[in-house]
C-alpha cells in the first residue's frame, strides 16, 4: 500500500516533466476583409404619418365635436391614456402641439402599420411595450377625438 501511494507522486512528477510536443508552426493570419457595410437608409416618413389621413382643414374648435370626441376618448382610449401622467401609454396633452393632425388621426386609424414604419411610432412601442391597438374607430370618430385633444390643449 505504502509503495503504491509513493508510486503515485513519482510518476505524476515524471509526466509533468516530459516535453512538451512542438507547436504547430502558425500561419500569418490575413485580416479577414469586411463587407462593406451597407446602411438600410429608412423611407422616408412625412410628419403625417401613414395612414388614410393626407390633408385635415382646422378651423375654430368644434364644440359639438369636442363632446364626441370626449365621449370616444374615454371609453376607447382612456384604459391607456391619460393626458397628463404616463400610464400604458403616452400622456396626450400638448400631443396637438408636437404633432400634425394627419399624423394624431393616422396613430389612431392605422396604429399597427405607423409603428412599422414611422419612426416617431416605433420610438414610442420602445418606451411603452404595448402596441397600440385599432380601437374600430372611422374616420370621423378620429376627427372627433383630434378635436377633443385640441380642446384639451388649448386650455
Amino acid at each position: 500500500m505504502k509503495r503504491a501511494l509513493l508510486a503515485l507522486p513519482i510518476a505524476t512528477f515524471i509526466f509533468s516533466c516530459q516535453p512538451k510536443p512542438p507547436e504547430k508552426a502558425q500561419e500569418p493570419t490575413k485580416p479577414v476583409e469586411q463587407p462593406a457595410v451597407v446602411e438600410k437608409k429608412e423611407e422616408a416618413v412625412s410628419d403625417k404619418g401613414i395612414g388614410p389621413v393626407t390633408e385635415v382643414q382646422l378651423g375654430p374648435i368644434d364644440q359639438t365635436l369636442v363632446k364626441k370626441g370626449k365621449e370616444i376618448f374615454d371609453s376607447k382610449c382612456a384604459s391607456c391614456h391619460k393626458l397628463e401622467e404616463k400610464y400604458v401609454g403616452p400622456p396626450l396633452k400638448g400631443v396637438t402641439k408636437r404633432r400634425k393632425p394627419e399624423w394624431i388621426m393616422n396613430m389612431i386609424l392605422n396604429p399597427a402599420e405607423m409603428v412599422q414604419k414611422d419612426p416617431v411610432a416605433r420610438g414610442h412601442l420602445a418606451e411603452y411595450p404595448i402596441q397600440m391597438p385599432f380601437q374600430d374607430v372611422s374616420k370621423e370618430d378620429a376627427r372627433a377625438i383630434l378635436e377633443y385633444l385640441r380642446s384639451v390643449d388649448e386650455k
